[in-house]
């Protein structure tokens, strides 16, 4: 069984992997096929579990090759937290490609506009890709020691829950 967390970036997608690497039946990687094309971006091995941002934009490829399958998670984080840490990435990164690319320069946008624009449009992504898969969680970071302890039972995780709990009191790949 595959697990995918998706996500808009910037909500603890690093520490959900770095909780995972306490589970012992599944291999668990962040981001680890970012840069593959074709077949092999979606090529990931059997009980695995996922999390990169960018799925959000593949999702029409991803039902294609998992479908109702797998289990997804929907990472989420606070609105107004996460708007102001993609602010702080405004200029590199996948906020750089979103103004550039899709809004074609979003000139006359503000960063904290162009940064909410994104979240909304990665978060309706997400809700229209899940309405109708079996296999669906909401994961909140605000409430990850009560969420993950859910995670792990909802896919019956082996390992050491207590590490994997522990993980999320580090900060991992924090903006400044």
């Amino acid at each position: 069984m595959n697990i995918f967390i998706l996500n808009a970036g910037r909500c603890g997608s690093t520490t959900f992997i770095e909780a995972c690497r306490h589970i012992s039946n599944y291999s668990a990687a962040h981001e680890s096929h970012s840069t593959l094309t074709g077949d092999q971006r979606l090529a990931y091995p059997d009980n695995h579990i996922e999390a990169d941002n960018r799925l959000c934009w593949l999702l029409g490829r991803l039902d294609q090759a998992y479908g109702d399958d797998a289990y997804y998670v929907h990472l989420t984080r606070d609105r107004e937290a996460s708007v102001k840490s993609f602010v702080k990435r405004m200029d590199y990164g996948i906020m750089s490609a979103y103004r550039e690319g899709i809004l074609m320069g979003g000139e006359g946008q503000s960063p904290a506009e162009i940064a909410s624009d994104y979240l909304d449009t990665l978060t309706y992504n997400i809700a229209l890709f899940l309405k109708d898969k079996r296999h669906k969680m909401i994961f909140s970071l605000e409430n990850a020691d009560t969420d993950f302890t859910d995670f792990w039972h909802w896919i019956d995780a082996r390992g050491d829950l207590e590490k994997g709990l522990a993980e999320w009191r580090t900060r991992y790949n924090a903006s400044d």
